[in-house]
């Protein structure tokens, strides 16, 4: 019985599965993977930046002098989650206040996807890399131990080169995850900011058609 199980065992650990050295591959791949992301959602990010106090100042003079479609005029040179969720209830300015902080809050959810846009795969990349580099190092150690069973002359620097070598697995691991993490918590910053200036555009609006419609109510 024994000498079937041991003979199971050499069969498992022969199969490509029980080699460390494809979980550093796919370390490697996934880091490239999480870099091109960082890439891509900065230049996003850096593209669409917009200067808010100064986009704030001017659609509150337009709207001072009841001038909506100047207002949205000034709203669609920019492209940026504060002006995109505020034109889109500006254009509806008709239907009154409430109405248009209806159309705000549906419009801020649909823009945050578009800003949180794989952001998702950077937080899988940074949860999951030093697991999948832990697995690699236990595969590299059982690895290790098998091959010190055959070899006890020279177990001690079996051991330890074993050791060492699987050891690099979960360093890829952190490398990879750590890195993703801190451009994830960056990003998901930068996102943030953005829909506080949407929340600031947005009140500026609504302040102006409720003080119109106060001057309506109490009018001749």
């Amino acid at each position: 019985m024994t000498g079937s199980t041991h003979g199971i065992v050499d069969t498992l650990i022969g199969l490509p599965v029980f080699q460390a050295e494809w979980v550093v591959w796919l370390l490697l791949a996934l880091s490239l993977v999480s870099i091109a992301v960082m890439i891509e959602r900065a230049a996003f990010y850096r593209r669409h930046r917009v200067n808010i106090d100064g986009v704030r100042a001017a659609l509150a003079e337009k709207l001072a002098g009841n001038d909506f479609v100047g207002a949205a005029g000034l709203l669609q040179r920019h492209d940026s989650l504060a002006t995109n969720v505020v034109l889109f209830g500006l254009r509806d300015y008709r239907k009154g206040p409430d109405s248009v902080e209806d159309l705000i809050i549906g419009a801020t959810h649909k823009e945050k996807q578009r800003y949180d846009r794989r952001l998702g795969l950077l937080a899988t990349v940074a949860s999951n890399a030093p697991f999948i580099g832990l697995f690699g190092t236990v595969l590299g150690i059982i690895r290790s131990f098998h091959d010190l069973s055959g070899n006890l002359a020279d177990a001690s620097t079996a051991v330890m080169a074993g050791i060492a070598e699987a050891l690099i697995a979960t360093a890829t691991g952190l490398l990879v995850a750590i890195p993703a993490v801190i451009a994830f918590n960056i990003f998901k910053g930068q996102v943030k900011a953005a829909t506080i200036d949407a929340q600031l555009l947005s009140r500026v609006l609504l302040a102006q058609l409720k003080a119109s419609a106060d001057t309506t109510e109490v009018g001749p």
